[in-house]
């Protein structure tokens, strides 16, 4: 199957030169024999109308030509029109010259062209369709014009099967402009096979069409397989550029250089990329001011850039630039379009503050601070209210006792002369200043340095006042020893009067003095001590005890100054150990340090020397002190000191022989950490209101009664009662005394006896020793080995077993049951209550 088509067209199809086969037949087995093609009666120009088979007739031949102008040969036999033709009815024939001119060999291809209806047949069902594989169709590239003025419908191209020759062909077509949208714009002529389009097309909104075309037979068989026809819309010039903005807003510094930036339009086109269409080239139509001419633009990349020195904000701060674009590379029949560009001149600091004379006067009264007495304009054609445009005054010269001060008025940018410190007119009648000025920021590089600063004279005149006296200098300084003697006369303050210079005339008096320890004579303005000074008394401000003063003239007017004292130290303060009272848990701690402090000056003070001050033997046999630092000792003690409080006197002595000594009290305490101890101590020192004392001897009364009560009873039932089993195993008797000394037992005769600290053969019992709880006492018997109470006596009449020595003691911890300690007791009783009765 193939595609035939026009040659041109034009404002129509245009379809490239390919070679559109006809079908043909041909006898290309025999060479140099008769080849007859059938054509159809009319022939277009450039369209194929067979092929020749060259090589089987003059393999060699290297000059092929055509006995009739109208055709023309190819080198691969094909035969083309070379002109439109019209055949008759009668046949057409024309010769192909083939020729070696090397070897001189020459031979001709007679070529009969035939004009006959063609009778097709129908396709027998059994008879499968002609598909000759080198004759297959492909996709044949064809073009049109977009935005064609016709006339409609337009013819594109003609599509033909090889199968047409021997059957009944129809075509049909589908795809994007057929059945697709946009629907209808291209059919197909069913039998023929002419391609037509019905109206233009905007390549901008459809560039190509990719239609398939079919061929079948009358029964439906597919002749052959679809054609792929791509319609491609070529483009027309038809969209103008359009800016990509109406309105371009740039800024430049007016300070800007030669090939400066200032901005970039751009403008797109609807047109074909990459074609003279969207080939854009920018200009600057016009400029506003027009002169002189400041911008360039890039032609290409549209990039705006400036090419004069000519740009300065104070002259023109604003320019209006209207841009032109235009494709076909800026040809003249090319499309255009405009925008505009606004280009804003921004500020640089290119003009200096200037003064507007070059030198001023003021006045002022000496002795007046704080005041204005000037204000001094400048003019700067720079931006207002900016940084290039403010002024930053300076004083060059004269203001070198710092009595000036000038600032800038922010809203008039004028310079404000100050005085800040007072002037005295019998010093300096006039002052003469020199007064700079610039911006706050420096000027730009184009612009010579010299105009960088302004200068102009100021001359200050002071006025005369009739003055008071001068405390001058304010503060005065006096060196005075501590502990000096009330009375004494030393050299004190001095004022003057500054017209005069003198001192004749003024009258002193103290306004204040911390501790009343000076006082002032009058007229001669000389110090008295009116008490002992005491350097350590008072806290001093950089070691100075400062007196304000007051001085009266004649007048009644005054000043003010200060008597600056440096009291000197004398050594008359020792060392003192800052601890009172130590806690040392033994053996956890095997010492404590303790420190002093000297309020003197450090010439009177560390280092210290510590040592035990007369200790007793056995304080000096169990504790020692050894140097720490010039400020420390450390105390420690021996392994066999014994858990109690000692008091230890220590003395301390300071470099110049001042020395203190104090006893401290130190706890060695049995304990883990020292707060242990002292919450022991304070437990143990609390003290009991009379209601609770009173509370305590009724409970003791009623025990004591109790107990008489028990023995009593139990001394009348001996002999006739029994102690239960139970009563009789008990282990431990438990008399709650609260408070200490022996405990009693009565008798049955109702006397009070002593069974505490006593011993009998084979045992030692104690009460009232062992462990005390809240006050109260436990009791126990302990079975004892060959010791008598006599043989375990200790100081103070506290008996234990430990304090048992000699023989050979074993001990049982078991207790003694009810009975034994009964039958061990009652004899004992009973002799103690008949030796106290006697006696």
């Amino acid at each position: 199957m193939a595609v035939a088509g026009p040659r041109s067209s034009p404002r129509g199809a245009l379809c490239r030169q390919l070679p559109l086969t006809f079908l043909v037949f041909s006898v290309a087995g025999e060479a140099c024999k008769n080849v007859i093609f059938n054509v159809p009666s009319k022939l277009q120009v450039d369209k194929m109308v067979g092929r020749v088979n060259l090589k089987e007739c003059l393999r060699s031949a290297d000059l092929i030509q055509s006995s009739d102008p109208g055709f023309r040969v190819l080198d691969d036999g094909s035969v083309y029109t070379a002109s439109a033709l019209v055949l008759s009815d009668k046949k057409r024939s024309f010769t192909i010259q083939l020729s070696d001119t090397k070897k001189q060999t020459h031979k001709e291809i007679p070529v009969l062209l035939e004009h006959q209806k063609k009778v097709l047949k129908k396709r027998q069902t059994k008879e499968t369709v002609l598909r000759r594989a080198k004759r297959r169709w492909a996709p044949i590239p064809c073009s049109m014009q977009e935005n064609s003025l016709g006339p409609f419908p337009l013819f594109l191209q003609q599509v033909q099967s090889d199968a047409a020759q021997n059957y009944t062909i129809f075509y049909s077509i589908s795809g994007r402009g057929v059945d697709q949208e946009p629907l209808n714009l291209f059919y197909i002529e069913r039998d023929t096979g002419n391609l037509f389009c019905t109206k233009p097309v905007d390549r901008e909104e459809y560039d190509i069409f990719d239609l398939i075309a079919y061929a079948s037979t009358a029964d439906g068989y597919s002749a052959d397989l679809p054609l792929p026809l791509p319609i491609r819309v070529e483009d027309e010039n038809d969209n103008k550029p359009v800016f990509t903005e109406a309105v371009y807003n740039f800024e430049v510094s007016e300070s800007s250089r030669l090939g400066t930036t200032v901005g970039m339009v751009c403008a797109t086109d609807r047109d074909e990329p990459d074609t003279m269409h969207t080939r854009l080239k920018y200009s600057i139509l016009e400029q506003t001011p027009r002169s002189p001419g400041l911008f360039s633009v890039h032609p290409s990349t549209g990039v705006i850039t400036i090419i004069s020195h000519y740009l300065d904000r104070e002259v023109v701060d604003k320019y209006s630039l209207i841009m032109k674009v235009q494709d076909m590379d800026g040809q003249f029949f090319g499309l255009t379009s405009t925008s505009t560009c606004i280009v804003t001149v921004k500020d640089s600091n290119d003009n200096a503050p200037t003064f507007r004379q070059n030198a001023y006067e003021a006045s002022v009264e000496e002795n007046a601070f704080n005041v204005e007495i000037l204000r001094i304009p400048v003019e700067d054609k720079d931006l207002i209210k900016t940084a290039n445009w403010r002024a930053n005054f300076t004083i060059l010269k004269g203001n070198e006792h710092g009595n000036f001060k000038i600032s800038t008025d922010k809203e008039t940018n004028e310079g404000v002369l100050c005085v800040v410190k007072p002037l005295n007119y019998e010093e300096n009648h006039q002052v003469n200043l020199e007064i700079g000025v610039s911006n706050e920021v420096p000027l730009t590089r184009d612009v010579p340095r010299v105009t960088a600063m302004n200068r102009a004279l100021v001359t200050v005149h002071v006025k005369d006042l009739d003055e008071g006296p001068e405390c001058s200098p304010q503060a005065q300084y006096l060196q005075i020893k501590e502990n000096l003697a009330v009375g004494s006369n030393i050299k004190g303050y001095k004022a003057y009067d500054p017209e005069t210079k003198s001192s004749n005339g003024l009258r002193y008096k103290i306004l204040h003095d911390p501790k009343g320890w000076l006082a002032i004579d009058e007229i001669s303005g000389s110090i008295t001590t009116s008490k002992i000074l005491d350097r350590e008394a008072v806290p001093t401000k950089h070691g100075l005890y400062n007196i304000t003063v007051l001085a009266i003239d004649q007048d009644g007017r005054s000043c003010t100054g200060t008597l600056a004292v440096n009291i000197e130290d004398v050594n008359d303060n020792a060392p003192e150990i800052l601890q009172d009272y130590l806690t040392i848990c033994k053996p956890k701690m095997g010492y404590t340090d303790i420190s002093a402090v000297d309020p003197d000056e450090p010439v009177h003070g560390a280092p210290f020397y510590f040592s035990l001050s007369n200790p007793s033997p056995e304080i000096n046999r169990l504790w020692t002190l050894t140097k720490v630092n010039d400020t420390a000792a450390r105390l420690s003690y021996q392994k066999n000191a014994q858990f109690q409080e000692y008091a230890i006197p220590v003395t301390v002595k300071d470099r110049a022989g001042q020395s203190a000594t104090k006893i401290l009290r130190v706890n060695l305490c049995d304990c883990t950490h020292p707060s242990q101890c002292r919450l022991a101590s304070r437990s143990a020192g609390v003290v009991l209101g009379k209601w609770a004392i009173l509370a305590i001897l009724l409970g003791i009364a009623l025990l004591f009664s109790v107990l008489l009560t028990l023995v009593c009873g139990v001394i009348g039932t001996k002999k006739t009662k029994r102690l239960p089993e139970d009563l009789a195993q008990q282990n431990l008797i438990i008399s709650n005394t609260e408070a200490p000394g022996d405990d009693r037992v009565c008798s049955a005769n109702g006397f009070t006896t002593h069974t505490a600290n006593n011993c009998s053969q084979g045992f030692c019992g104690t009460m009232g020793s062992g462990t005390r709880n809240g006050g109260q006492e436990s009791i126990e018997m302990v079975r004892g080995g060959h010791q008598t109470l006599e043989s375990c006596r200790g100081a103070g009449h506290h008996h234990t077993l430990d304090s048992c020595r000699g023989g050979h003691t074993e001990v049982d911890n078991c207790r003694y049951n009810y009975s034994e300690w009964h039958s061990f007791t009652q004899p004992h009783l009973c002799e103690e209550s008949i030796r106290g009765h006697t006696g």
